[in-house]
């Protein structure tokens, strides 16, 4: 994973309450276990028509929303079942950070293990961010702090989580980093009960 750093981008709205986890990637593609390429089945039913051409209604779809980084997301998004590729899709189309006023645990726990940022914000500031589509929108990790016209928005992230981003360390980097203090452990703990 990459370090996760402060960025400014545009961001778009994908407004709809109850998005899961299938509608963000088809089970259709859960036999993949390369990351690089998911991007292209981002959201596929609605990115798509059926001739396979692109939907020119979607939001992703529109020119001033092609590079955005950031997705602003109805209520529940990522509800459903457990899909490390729903995370996966979303950072290979070029999406770091979702932000809504409820995101699904289990989405969420997918997300900051695979090095995407989802954000909780209250309601208020949902309905703010839901109603400035196309903004510039800079998230501030280190400061857990959102900033969009003139507005600063606090976040939190879980201490553990947020230095993996930081850091751009899988769980796993982390606990192999740890590999020296683990072992001094183990020798302490067996020499206590021998």
């Amino acid at each position: 994973m990459k370090p996760f750093q402060t960025f400014r981008s545009i961001f778009a709205v994908l407004g709809a309450k109850n998005i899961d986890t299938d509608q963000i990637i088809g089970s259709d593609h859960l036999k993949i276990t390369d990351k690089s390429g998911l991007g292209k089945h981002l959201f596929s039913d609605w990115r798509y028509l059926a001739d396979g051409t692109d939907n020119p209604e979607f939001v992703l779809n529109q020119p001033e929303f092609k590079q955005s980084r950031v997705l602003v997301v109805g209520d529940n998004f990522g509800c459903g079942s457990s899909r490390e590729h729903a995370p996966w899709a979303l950072l290979d189309f070029g999406i770091e950070v979702v932000i809504s006023s409820s995101i699904a645990d289990i989405f969420s726990n997918n997300s900051f293990k695979n090095g995407l940022l989802p954000i909780q914000v209250s309601e208020q500031e949902h309905q703010f961010l839901l109603q400035h589509s196309g903004s510039e929108i800079t998230v501030d990790l280190e400061q857990q702090q959102i900033h969009c016209a003139d507005k600063k928005f606090e976040f939190k992230v879980e201490a553990f989580a947020r230095y993996c981003l930081l850091n751009g360390l899988e769980q796993l980097d982390f606990l192999i980093g740890q590999m020296d203090e683990i072992k001094k452990y183990e020798k302490r703990h067996f020499k206590e009960l021998a």
